[in-house]
Formats: C-alpha cells, sequence, structure tokens
C-alpha cells in the first residue's frame, strides 16, 4: 500500500523487514533528542495533547434494553444502536477511561529499582509480551491525560522508562500503542483530521512484517483509517463489511498450507476441539447411530478427532456416523468437506453420511430439514457460529427455536471470550485492541517471526477481524464477540441449561495445549461450568455444553406458571 511504503525499512536475515529505529531517529539519541523530538512528534504535540481541557465529566452510556419480547433477552447481547449525541461530544467518556484502567491495573507504575513489577507482585526482568505493553501504554495514557501533563514531560519519562529495566524496543513499542490510543480517541470525538494524522505517524512506525505490537498498530491504524473515511464518506458504507466476512468464510472452508499451519500451531484450536469432542463422546456414549448437526462446519478438521475416538470404541460399535452441515452460501465449498471427512472415514473403518442442509437465511431452517431418525442421537455443535447472528437477531431467534424443537442431547457452544459488541465506539476498540494483542502474541510465538502462513493467516483472519469490528457499523459489524456470561443469559431465555465438563474434557484441553512448544503460556480455567482457554491470562474462547431441560421438568415449569397465573387472575 502506498501509505505503508515508509514502513517496511531494512530487512533482516529473516527476509523480514524492519521500520527505522525510533532510538537512533526519533526520541533516545544522545545528540539529538531535542532536534528530532521536534521533528518526529510535531503531529504527537499538536494533536495528541494539546487540547487544554482533560476534565472527564461524560456520563456513562446507559445502553437501551431490547424489548421485552418472549425469548428475548433484556440485557448483554444489545441491538446495534448509533453512539448517542453528547452535550460533550469532543471528550473521552468516563466509561471508555474505566474500561482502559481495568486493563491498565494490569501493571503497576515502575518502582524504586527501576523493575517492571507485574500485578502478581513477583519481580521479572523478562521480556514484555504484546498485551503488556499495551497495559503499560493503556496506564500511561490514563496518567498523563488525568495529570494534565504536558507533552514535553511526558516525552521525557518515555525516556526514563528506557533506563528502568524496559528495552528501548519496548519503549518504542509502548509509545507506538499509546499514539494508537490517542489517535483512537481523536476518532472516538470525531476529530477526524487529528487522529489521521496520529495516523500517519502509526503508519510510518508500524509494519505487517515487524514485531508483533508494530503488527498490532498497522492492522489498527488500517481499520482506523478506513473507519474515518466511511465517517467522512469518504467510501461508501454501505455492504463494505460483507463481502469480505464472507471471502474469509469461504477462505477457512478450503484447505491450505496458512489453515493447516495455524491448527497445528496454534493451541488454542485443538484444546478446545480435544475437549468439545470429548464431550459429545460422553453423552453418545451408548449410541449406536450418532447425528451431529453442525451449524458453521467449515473444513471440519474437528471432526477428525471425533472419529478417531468412535473407531477405538469396543463396548458400543457404531451403526452409523451422520454429520449434517448448515450452510447458507457455498454448498461446493461444503461438499468438499465433505468428501475430505468421508474419506477419512473410510481410512478409520466407520460407517459415514454426509449431508448439507442449503438455506438462504437462517430463518427457512426448518427441523424436518434435517431428517432425524427416531434411532438417532443428536448433537448439536457450535463453533464460532451464533456470534455471526447477533446482528441478525430474528434468525437468531429462529435458530434457537429450531434446535430447541430437536431436543439434541447437548449442545457444544465455542465463542470468543470477548466483548466486542459495544456500541460505543472507543469501548469497543480498547476491548478489541488488548483481545488481539494477545492473539497475535500467541501466533508469533506459535509460528514464528519467519513462518509465511503466520502473515497469512494475520491478514486474512485476524486483520479482517479488527477491520470489521473497527471500521463499520450497524448490519456490516457482524462480528460481535460477547462473552460467556451474556450467552448464558441468552440461553437461558429457552430454557438450556449449562452442563458441567466432565475431568476427561479438562484433561483432553490440557493435555492438548501440552503437546505445543508455546503450551506453557497457554492457560486454562473455569468460568462455572464452562472451559475459558486463553493466553498468559488473556481469556481468549469459551467452550460451553448445554442441555434442554427435559419434558418433565418443563411441564413442571409450565404447571407452575400456569398455577402463579391463576393466582394473579384472583
Amino acid at each position: 500500500m502506498e501509505r505503508r511504503k515508509n514502513a517496511e525499512g531494512v530487512k533482516d536475515n529473516y527476509g523480514l523487514y524492519h521500520r527505522e529505529s525510533l532510538v537512533e531517529g526519533c526520541l533516545f539519541s544522545d545528540y539529538q533528542q531535542q532536534e528530532q523530538e521536534q521533528e518526529s512528534y510535531s503531529d504527537y504535540r499538536l494533536f495528541c495533547y494539546d487540547d487544554p481541557r482533560f476534565s472527564i465529566i461524560s456520563p456513562p452510556l446507559q445502553l437501551p434494553p431490547w424489548p421485552d419480547h418472549a425469548g428475548e433477552i433484556q440485557n448483554g447481547i444489545q441491538d446495534d444502536v448509533d453512539e448517542p449525541q453528547k452535550k460533550n461530544e469532543h471528550q473521552f467518556s468516563l466509561a471508555s477511561l474505566e474500561l482502559l484502567k481495568k486493563y491498565g491495573r494490569g501493571f503497576r507504575r515502575l518502582n524504586t529499582q527501576g523493575i517492571t513489577e507485574p500485578s502478581n507482585g513477583t519481580l521479572s526482568a523478562q521480556e514484555l509480551s504484546t498485551e503488556e505493553i499495551v497495559r503499560i501504554a493503556a496506564e500511561r495514557f490514563i496518567q498523563f491525560r488525568n495529570t494534565r501533563t504536558d507533552v514535553a514531560s511526558m516525552l521525557d519519562n518515555l525516556f526514563d522508562l528506557s533506563i528502568a529495566g524496559i528495552s528501548r524496543e519496548e519503549v518504542e513499542n509502548v509509545e507506538l500503542a499509546e499514539i494508537l490510543l490517542a489517535s483512537a480517541e481523536k476518532a472516538g470525538n470525531k476529530e477526524y483530521d487529528r487522529a489521521s494524522r496520529l495516523l500517519d505517524f502509526c503508519d510510518r512506525f508500524s509494519s505487517n512484517t515487524g514485531n508483533p505490537v508494530q503488527r498490532i498498530v498497522y492492522y489498527f491504524s488500517e481499520a482506523l483509517h478506513k473507519r474515518i473515511d466511511r465517517e467522512t464518506q469518504k467510501i461508501i458504507s454501505k455492504g463494505c463489511g460483507k463481502s469480505k466476512s464472507l471471502a474469509i468464510d469461504q477462505l477457512v472452508i478450503i484447505p491450505n498450507s496458512a489453515i493447516k499451519a495455524c491448527h497445528e500451531g496454534v493451541p488454542f484450536y485443538q484444546a478446545a476441539h480435544l475437549s468439545g469432542s470429548q464431550a459429545i463422546l460422553e453423552n453418545v456414549a451408548e449410541a449406536k447411530r450418532i447425528h451431529i448437526i453442525d451449524l458453521k462446519i467449515r473444513n471440519g478438521l474437528q471432526w477428525t478427532v471425533l472419529m478417531q475416538a468412535l473407531a477405538s470404541r469396543c463396548n458400543c460399535p457404531l451403526e452409523l456416523l451422520k454429520i449434517t452441515a448448515v450452510e447458507t452460501s457455498s454448498k461446493q465449498l461444503i461438499e468438499n468437506t465433505g468428501n475430505r471427512l468421508m474419506s477419512f472415514a473410510q481410512a478409520m473403518n466407520i460407517p459415514f453420511s454426509f449431508k448439507i442442509v442449503m438455506v438462504s437465511s437462517m430463518e427457512d431452517l426448518k427441523e424436518d430439514l434435517f431428517g432425524i431418525e427416531t434411532e438417532e442421537v443428536v448433537a448439536v455443535y457450535s463453533e464460532y457460529a451464533i456470534m455471526n447472528l447477533i446482528v441478525l437477531r430474528d434468525q437468531l431467534y429462529s435458530v434457537m427455536r429450531v434446535i430447541r424443537s430437536i431436543k439434541p442431547c447437548i449442545m457444544v457452544v465455542i465463542e470468543s471470550e470477548a466483548n466486542h459488541n459495544s456500541p460505543v465506539f472507543v469501548n469497543r476498540f480498547v476491548e478489541a485492541l488488548f483481545f488481539f494483542s494477545a492473539y497475535f502474541d500467541c501466533v508469533d510465538a506459535s509460528m514464528g517471526k519467519d513462518d509465511p502462513n503466520r502473515m497469512i493467516m494475520e491478514s486474512l483472519f485476524l486483520g479482517e477481524g479488527i477491520r470489521n469490528i473497527v471500521a463499520t457499523e450497524g448490519e456490516d459489524r457482524d462480528i460481535r464477540n460477547v462473552k460467556i456470561d451474556v450467552w448464558r443469559t441468552f440461553f437461558a431465555q429457552f430454557e438450556m441449561v449449562e452442563t458441567e465438563l466432565s475431568e476427561s474434557c479438562l484433561h483432553q484441553a490440557n493435555l492438548a495445549v501440552k503437546n505445543f512448544p508455546c503450551g506453557k503460556y497457554c492457560t486454562t480455567s473455569m468460568d462455572g461450568k464452562s472451559l475459558i482457554v486463553g493466553w498468559k491470562g488473556t481469556p481468549i474462547l469459551s467452550l460451553s455444553t448445554w442441555k434442554f431441560i427435559c419434558q418433565k421438568e418443563e411441564e413442571a415449569c409450565q404447571e407452575q406458571e400456569g398455577f402463579e397465573e391463576q393466582i394473579l387472575n384472583c
């Protein structure tokens, strides 16, 4: 891209390009600090903290509830509404600052010994992770904004960081992330000219081939540019997010080296697949005919794990494994997935059937389309499927009603453990920045700096996710991750109960991450009955299992409701 041409820098021995050194070129030269600071930080001085008013008086945004219809939750998954006009339009909201504070608390200020003290109280001189760099940047952003510190003092303190146990490269990364936060603030306040000039600085010193912080800034800066273009009507926003998202979904279905490398290198996916497969196995242990309904099958890699487990089952011989894939767009690609699964099943000597249910809209999904036979035990599998329907509320509720009518023995749900659905842009930006910082850090450790598949994955999948969350609004913004507590509230509307994951499920997840060289950084923990898989403590995905209330329980609930209604009528 033309605006990125200065970010390429010099090619190193690994074939990677690095940006010009901020240390030598901008801030930390012992000889030219003032001169270079004046040249390279002019935009930062003029457009970041030039507003003399730093009062934080905007009230927290009150999100409107959804209408109180049957089956609609009133909290959690919210309608997408435009951010309301505020009296103090050009001020950072209190809610946004509180969100930043929450993340900034991950690190305390530098202690007197000049060593960064992590929040757990243990001293460490190890290299900071990508997310830790962003946390420090967030804390500094709040600190200097609230204390009304002038820019010169802030830059002097950046220099102090370089001699206080943090390397020069880490200081540069803190600085770069802080400027990105400032640009997001300006964009959120509709100060697009100032935001753009700050982003020009980010463009100069970020790169999609640099270190993880430079790469995360690269993609977020690109998304902010697109948002500003949309807001200033330089591009037409209608439909700008849909065609690319559709193409990404199709790419996931196609087997290629990047997807294979990602599946084999990044520990999250295998941890979720093994644990989810174990949960299904335990619930179909006595079934001879198993029918799995996959709401978004993609490349079907997860089912090879299940097939291997079923092939080794001796106490209950399998008569048929049927997988039904629900699809709205790419039948040919799904057929290719089915053919690959069929070949694998034949190699494992498993009786197998694959069916595609094609619908133009998920509202057209009906129970009779699945062809469920009476002797079949049905399980529903949803991996990153229902999140995309949050913006299409009628379709989401329609799908849930169909699943309820099927009454599967279990429903396995895998979703990102993040909140990317706030209607407030800056809040959404902050949440996404920390989530993807941890994700990029993991990909960097898992796939290596010289792995060409890493750049493909970051550009096509992670980068597109960032663009959709940051640059789009309304129905174009279809990536709307919400956390497990929100899904609990939602599923409760359909009389679903969360089930406990067995020790075997947890063992499978832990076993999966231990098989990776970077597995020690991949964390598994429980949130209630759900499994949370994360990176260095930052949640990345949740795996939960659900069942519908049995018929007797349902009838009892209906009798109770009828009794209460009679009392009210009296």
